[in-house]
């Protein structure tokens, strides 16, 4: 598996930041270069059925993890950082599970290893109605897209995913089809017997409930050199509602 990537830097620790779903890695160039002009090379990278990855293969984190490795490998990196943001911070903490002692530091940004219920439905629902081969503009796909997402910074965020292909009509940069059908694996937990030693960073959002102060017992089983930062005046969307925090909390962190 070839995933799609982008490098800022070139000298430093490596630190490869992964994406959460429906996202792509165009959502963190600011935050990549951001990092890499305080010395670090920074890989983003799409994750499979996601940007201009390949839309191909299962939807689980045991392909997530695998695809991951093989990136490593291929980028001949050392124990690089390794940040991953809501389904990438499940991503990045299966590969911890499986091979605990291919990096250095882990970063995952609000989510935690358990179980979660599937929440996109509606979601799915819009993004199923929008007729991309005959739409003629992104405001026809919002006005459609309004209907079952009331937000207009959610609804831009997943609009970001729509592009004019060459030979006519829209595509989209994430797997549809395959989101619709298998979206309950996204919310799959990451379970081990064996903890993971490597200092990890856990980071939430005030406003944000996907890691509630229930869970911190359950995560530091798995992750016992753990700890937890919780961004203020900040939701799941830590690094673009407070990227100036965001910053600050990886990179104390990863320093």
């Amino acid at each position: 598996m070839n995933l799609n990537y982008k490098k800022f830097g070139e000298n430093g620790p490596a630190l490869v930041i992964l994406h959460g779903v429906f996202g792509f890695l165009d959502n963190w160039l600011t935050v990549g270069k951001a990092v890499a002009d305080r010395g670090f090379q920074v890989y983003l990278v799409d994750q499979r059925n996601h940007g201009r990855s390949p839309h191909e293969g299962a939807l689980n984190y045991e392909t997530f993890a695998e695809d991951l490795k093989e990136f490593i490998g291929q980028q001949e990196l050392h124990n690089p950082i390794l940040v991953g943001h809501s389904m990438g911070g499940k991503t990045v903490m299966e590969y911890a599970v499986r091979y605990p002692d291919t990096f250095s530091r882990l970063v995952v940004v609000d989510i935690g290893p358990k179980a979660y219920p599937i929440h996109h439905k509606k979601i799915l629902e819009g993004l199923n109605h929008i007729p991309v081969d005959t739409i003629e503009n992104r405001q026809q796909a919002d006005d459609i897209l309004s209907e079952y997402e009331p937000i207009p910074a959610v609804r831009q965020f997943l609009l970001k995913n729509l592009y004019r292909k060459d030979e006519g009509g829209f595509g989209w940069r994430f797997n549809l089809p395959l989101l619709s059908t298998d979206m309950a694996h996204v919310g799959q937990a990451i379970a081990t017997d064996t903890p993971v030693e490597i200092p990890t960073l856990f980071m939430r959002g005030d406003h944000s409930d996907y890691i509630l102060d229930e869970d911190w017992e359950d995560i530091q089983k798995i992750f016992p050199d753990s700890k937890l930062d919780t961004i203020q005046n900040s939701g799941h969307w830590i690094q673009a509602e407070q990227p100036k925090a965001f910053l600050e909390s990886l990179l104390n962190f990863v320093s």
